[in-house]
């Protein structure tokens, strides 16, 4: 928007930039509170780029290898970011996979190239936006209307292989039954564009963007706590804070979670949906975060690690479907001092534990908390065959009821909405109200959904839409 030649005012509830991408420092160590994953980086570079800039003007990115660890009930895989020893890895599984996998990324790679480079980038506004004759003609290919579990199916048969190409969309999305084959298109932004760290943590890509702000102009006003969108006559005259402040706007954009934005900040008659209405979308799972700071360095614990040694399927249906805390969790570590010195004290280790459960669950208490960390601790301690509990310098946990308070996040959610089929451009929550006609909104419960790089991604698509309709 600063760049179309706007006055920018970029009101934060946090001390800080970067919501639910925000820094911990304590006690010498940095914590990413939010995602810690660094895929798809040409999205970061297309970023940059609509400002003549490069991500390498900002921060500096390292290529992980391996890129993940994935530890099972007999051993553990290390994911090597070189495709030929990819291949190799799972020949090894599964005899006959690896020229199966070279089929299944040539049609993973036709997806990423349309559905990046073109579904993403449209507002979800009429559903003329994708008649278009490149994707009509690519409809089948692209495999909408398929599952991604039967999709996998057809390739890999074993348990192994299947939970590799499964967990990107379990983790971000939905059950692999419930979510189109389309995104099949994360596996090739796994394993092709391959998993990266920017330099000082992912709040680089933070400070990057807010540095660019700065420059082109915007201004950013933090501490704010919005209360209200105020409305005259159908339009949106600005918005006022908790301290009484007015921020008078000619538009206004919602970054905050869309339901905390139409349900609590507008006045009931220019709501565009129903607490019904929300109550029925499938959402994205949320979390239970553990920031944990070592006196001492775990010895070949790579980056990245999932903790795939309880059932998969089992976790998934507690997540989507019965929606309860999860009896034997799948969960997923980060030490991101194993690659960058900066964030722990020396001879020490940062570690960041996830465990996704569903959204909107209750009885988020401490005592609840604690006992899943000793459980995950036991599964940590024997996987790894090194003991850790003695060496906690640092302990902070973070969950649903974290994420209501800190950004009024619907139902506690971490992730958004699931990416399923009813859920995707047209189905989503509409990026400009239809009630008001200068108010717009941006994030992971509009179009295009769920991550960091469409939410980046979404960021471009709202602005192009008030450009259009505002000049």
């Amino acid at each position: 928007m600063a760049k179309a030649g706007w006055k920018v005012t970029v009101l934060e509830k946090q001390s800080s930039p970067g919501g639910r991408a925000r820094q911990l420092k304590a006690n010498g160590f940095t914590f990413d509170m939010g995602p810690s994953w660094y895929w798809m980086p040409d999205v970061f570079e297309r970023y940059f780029g609509c400002f003549g800039k490069r991500v390498s003007d900002y921060y500096e990115l390292e290529r992980l290898s391996p890129s993940y660890r994935v530890y099972w009930e007999d051993g553990y895989t290390d994911i090597p970011a070189d495709y030929h020893e990819l291949k190799k890895l799972f020949e090894s599984i599964e005899p006959g996979s690896g020229n199966k996998l070279d089929k299944f990324l040539e049609e993973a790679a036709y997806k990423y190239e349309v559905g990046i480079n073109k579904l993403v980038y449209k507002p979800g506004q009429s559903l003329t936006e994708f008649l278009d004759w490149d994707t009509i003609r690519g409809v089948f290919k692209l495999d909408v209307f398929t599952s991604i579990d039967k999709h996998i199916n057809k390739y890999f048969k074993h348990p192994k292989l299947r939970q590799l190409m499964e967990f990107p969309v379990l983790f971000l999305g939905a059950l692999p039954k419930d979510t189109p084959a389309l995104y099949s298109l994360m596996n090739y932004a796994d394993i092709k564009l391959g998993t990266w760290y920017p330099k000082k943590g992912m709040y680089a890509v933070v400070e990057g963007m807010y540095k660019l702000a700065e420059e082109l102009g915007a201004e950013f006003v933090f501490g704010c706590n919005v209360t209200a969108v105020n409305v005259n006559g159908g339009k949106a005259t600005g918005v006022t804070s908790a301290d009484g402040r007015t921020f008078e706007a000619d538009v206004v954009i919602g970054g905050a979670d869309y339901h905390f934005v139409e349900t609590k900040l507008l006045p009931e008659n220019y709501r565009r949906y129903s607490e019904k209405y929300w109550d029925k979308r499938l959402m994205a799972p949320s979390c239970l975060l553990y920031y944990v700071g070592l006196n001492k360095k775990l010895e070949g614990v790579p980056h990245h690690s999932l903790f795939f040694d309880a059932d998969f399927e089992v976790h998934g249906r507690e997540i989507y479907t019965t929606r309860k805390w999860p009896s034997d969790p799948l969960f997923y570590l980060s030490v991101s001092s194993v690659t960058d010195e900066t964030v722990a004290p020396a001879g020490c280790d940062n570690l960041v534990f996830l465990i996704p459960v569903a959204a909107g669950l209750e009885a988020d208490t401490e005592e609840l908390r604690d006992n899943y960390f000793q459980t995950i601790m036991t599964r940590f301690e024997e996987k790894t065959g090194q003991q850790i509990r003695d060496n906690i310098v640092y302990k902070k946990s973070y969950s649903i009821s974290n994420f209501v308070d800190d950004y009024n996040s619907f139902k506690g959610n971490a992730y958004g909405l699931a990416n399923t089929l009813m859920q995707t451009a047209i189905f989503r929550p509409s990026c400009r109200s239809i009630k008001i006609k200068n108010l717009f909104y941006t994030g992971q419960l509009t179009v295009p959904g769920p991550g960091v790089p469409p939410s980046l991604i979404s960021g471009e698509v709202v602005a192009n839409e008030v450009v259009k309709h505002f000049g």
